[in-house]
């Protein structure tokens, strides 16, 4: 399209998840409370971790970072959500569309990884107990830890630079509850194939490598198991394992379903439904699975409520 004729748009109009007043207000209240308990539980678990000494391991560092991550991307998306709620015109200017559309991504992508890096963790501790302190020393942590935040990061810029270079000529309506890179991708007037090929490209490695790493270790993990002749030793290895692999199955399976179904099969209302779980109700969820699931973390819960009350 021809530049001269191009509408500048400084701002997009976002639709929502329904444009009933009386759905919305019902909705707002609904998604307070479920973003109240993602930063509460969240927050509350890395400050558990870091009071406790008994936590004070890889396992409950990288758990720690995971909170964190959770914490931020779902506050990328849900004050602005919950703010349009109560708003006739839900606008987001262009520059904090593309911030949030930045964060919201890179942290989502920090979140592969560490779940990777927490599969690996689970993988040396089971297969290689007598080399666990050695292999997974606090130098050896800090390494993966960063590794992820600087790779989840960086993936995320050059797309996010791609995207600041679009014109957005037809239409500034994104039917949609927050930006996102599909839906800026879909309303761009620029041509977007060269984008779309290296998004897909690198999802798909992004996503494949951290699937591999996370199938192997627990392939591993499975075989040494089932190889324990102790029952006992069997439950607690399992039981290790349980919430990591219950927060993988449910990330990454809302995660196929929603960037790798079928084109025949797409609608906008499952896509909004899907983003809505994968943006606002998982990061409420792994806390909680990791505390109703962990011997440890209900210890320190417990300690530290017991500890509060004694002082009170």
């Amino acid at each position: 399209m021809d530049i001269e004729n191009c509408t500048v748009f400084t701002d997009f109009i976002l639709l929502g998840l329904s444009g009933r007043q009386d759905v919305q207000q019902g909705l707002f209240v609904l998604f307070l409370l479920v973003y109240g308990i993602t930063v509460i539980a969240n927050l509350g678990m890395i400050l558990l971790i870091s009071i406790d000494p008994r936590l004070h391991t890889p396992m409950y560092y990288f758990l720690s970072n995971l909170s964190f991550c959770d914490v931020c991307y779902s506050s990328s998306v849900s004050p602005k959500m919950l703010a349009d709620f109560l708003s006739e015109q839900k606008k987001i200017a262009y520059n904090l569309c593309v911030v949030q559309m930045f964060f919201f991504g890179a942290f989502v992508a920090v979140e592969c990884f560490m779940l990777s890096v927490m599969a690996y963790d689970r993988y040396v501790a089971i297969c290689n107990p007598l080399l666990y302190s050695v292999i997974m020393s606090r130098r050896v942590c800090i390494q993966l830890v960063a590794t992820a935040y600087t790779v989840g990061f960086m993936d995320t810029t050059i797309f996010t630079y791609f995207t600041t270079l679009f014109s957005f000529c037809n239409s500034n309506i994104i039917n949609h509850f927050f930006c996102d890179f599909p839906q800026l991708l879909a309303l761009s007037t620029s041509d977007t194939t060269t984008t779309e090929i290296t998004l897909t490209v690198s999802c798909s490695c992004v996503v494949g490598c951290n699937v591999i790493i996370v199938l192997l270790s627990y392939i591993y993990i499975i075989t040494t198991i089932l190889r324990m002749k102790s029952g006992a030793g069997r439950h607690n290895a399992f039981s290790t394992c349980a919430s990591h692999l219950t927060a993988v199955a449910i990330f990454y399976g809302t995660l196929f379903f929603m960037y790798f179904q079928p084109s025949s099969s797409y609608s906008m209302d499952t896509d909004k439904v899907t983003s809505l779980f994968y943006a606002v109700v998982i990061p409420m969820l792994n806390p909680l699975i990791y505390s109703l699931r962990n011997k440890d973390v209900k210890g320190a819960l417990k300690k530290a409520f017991g500890t509060k009350l004694c002082i009170g």
